[in-house]
């Protein structure tokens, strides 16, 4: 069904800046609290002032802020310069996924067969299919595997076939780095898959090594969810106490195979990676086949993956996912790239009726943000999460689709799931929980957070000092230092601050070595250190 188009209103202020950079400077006062002073001079000096920290000498910055209700613009600075929004990049995903496939769309599993069941006996195959959840936990491959159990079936005749042609078989994003493969937020893309954690980690396991009890021994190392999918190469050695801990857990390109190598001394701490897997519609199988030997049914035949589940084929159990609008709890709020993907790929198949892939899919994100008032030809999108460099979007066009999303049905659920400043809950406060504290933007801001290395970027919305809801775009690229988040939090400080007479500049707290979210995002670095 076609929509109209919704046309943003943003009635541009060209403001005409004096050169305020030093004056502004010169009104901080080292008494004033928290860093904040009052700037008469307006609220597009004191961002500029921001802006003119060192640390973005030679950098590039984007930023827009403009009226949530009227959707006039209060300050532009390079409005229409395209630059790398990491994460940002999901806010086009996930706005797109709630309109093309609905808040309350499930992904399901489905376990089918096309034989017949003599007593304990089903000849034929059985066909394990997905939809693309990636949710997709050991125990509800466990409890679909019971189901079967408790049909009576002991032996099935035929093969395990994992049916993931829902999705193409196309595993990574475009660009995505090679040095990433295992990193567990680079993870291969399929319609079978598992997470080993309620983070929702698709396609990743969770390897785990532990000291010995005496130098000279080997870590222990344990894999979670427990299989044989993936085989652990541990010629790591335990040191003396006190010793040096250069532990390191990787899995070797293009295979299953988990090296653990270097030191840990005795008593020193355990180490804990997730690591992706090689091929996860593999993956899902295995936990599937083994589930159902632990629930005493064999399967006779081997596994065979990517073959489609014959017509006709009778369901024997399911398992639905969470509905979208639960679902993006822990996509926007952890930033997770492979959920990301996931649906990028599912709006693909909806829109087409073809296996879903990139290009169905970001053809469909595009119809939606055009809806939106969103023009989708000022920017360049190429996969669903902002992990590709290639991804460029500028600020303007961000505004325009955070304004245009406080009309839609679902903007609620969807505003839920943007993280808040400060909240210290991980499903709550998500990549902001640490940032923003002692502040009135603290429980203030929702916003979506963006990092790669010389890429940052925040944007969401904030109510100022005066009750006024106002939204930001932040993007900051091509700087040096690890981190550039003190600017955009002082950005946003200084609006929840100010009030539509009287702006109050915020400083930039300092530099203070590599701070935290810097390279990546911080639900990227497992433990998560947000």
């Amino acid at each position: 069904m076609s929509r109209p188009v919704r046309r943003v209103n943003a009635r541009m202020r060209h403001w005409i800046w004096p050169a305020v950079l030093g004056v502004a400077a010169a009104t901080l006062s080292a008494g004033s609290p928290a860093g904040a002073d009052s700037d008469r001079s307006g609220l597009p000096e004191a961002i500029d002032t921001i802006l003119g920290d060192p640390r973005m000498e030679g950098g590039a910055a984007s930023v827009v802020v403009a009226d949530a209700a009227s959707g006039d613009v209060l300050y532009q600075h390079l409005p229409s310069g395209r630059l790398m929004p990491a994460s940002n990049t999901k806010l086009l995903t996930s706005t797109a996924a709630m309109e093309q496939l609905g808040p309350d769309h499930r992904f399901t599993t489905d376990v089918l067969t096309d034989g017949k069941q003599h007593g304990r006996v089903l000849s034929g195959d059985l066909y394990l299919r997905g939809t693309g959840d990636p949710t997709t936990l050991a125990k509800d491959y466990d409890q679909l595997a019971a189901k079967i159990a408790d049909s009576g079936v002991r032996r099935v005749s035929g093969r395990l076939v994992a049916d993931d042609t829902r999705f193409d078989a196309k595993r990574i994003g475009d660009t995505w780095a090679g040095d990433d493969e295992f990193a567990y937020y680079a993870a291969q893309i399929s319609a079978l898959s598992v997470a080993p954690d309620t983070d929702y980690d698709t396609g990743t396991v969770i390897v785990e090594a532990t000291p010995g009890a005496k130098a000279g021994d080997r870590p222990k190392v344990t894999v979670s969810p427990k299989t044989d999918y993936v085989e652990v190469d541990n010629t790591a050695r335990t040191v003396a106490a006190g010793g040096e801990d250069t532990l390191t857990i990787e899995r070797e390109h293009g295979t299953n195979t988990i090296t653990v190598t270097g030191t840990v001394p005795v008593g020193g701490d355990a180490t804990k990676e997730w690591i992706t897997v090689w091929e996860p519609t593999g993956y899902a199988a295995a936990i599937f086949r083994d589930a159902l030997k632990a629930h005493g049914v064999k399967v006779s035949g081997p596994t065979r993956a990517g073959l489609a589940t014959p017509k006709g084929a009778r369901q024997l159990a399911s398992h639905d996912s969470m509905p979208l609008k639960e679902l993006m709890i822990p996509f926007m709020k952890l930033s997770n790239n492979m959920h990301a993907e996931n649906l990028t790929k599912a709006m693909g198949h909806k829109a087409t009726g073809r296996p879903g892939n990139w290009t169905d899919g970001l053809a469909a994100i595009s119809a939606y943000l055009k809806t939106a008032g969103v023009d989708p030809g000022k920017l360049r999108q190429v996969d669903g999460s902002g992990l590709s460099r290639k991804d460029n979007v500028p600020a303007d066009q961000l505004i325009k689709l955070l304004l245009s999303a406080k009309g839609e049905p679902w903007y609620a659920d969807w505003y839920k799931s943007l993280p808040v400043a400060c909240d210290p809950d991980k499903f709550v406060g998500g990549t902001l929980r640490t940032r923003m504290c002692g502040t009135p933007a603290a429980l203030n801001v929702r916003a979506k957070t963006g990092s790669l290395t010389g890429a940052s970027a925040l944007s969401g919305y904030v109510k100022d000092a005066g009750g006024r809801e106002l939204v930001f775009s932040i993007i900051l690229n091509n700087y040096l230092p690890s981190s550039v988040k003190a600017l955009e939090d002082a950005i946003v400080v200084t609006l929840a601050r100010s009030t539509e007479d009287k702006a109050v500049l915020v400083k930039p707290r300092s530099q203070r070595g590599a701070e935290t979210g810097g390279d990546l995002e911080c639900s990227w670095r497992k433990p998560a250190r947000c």
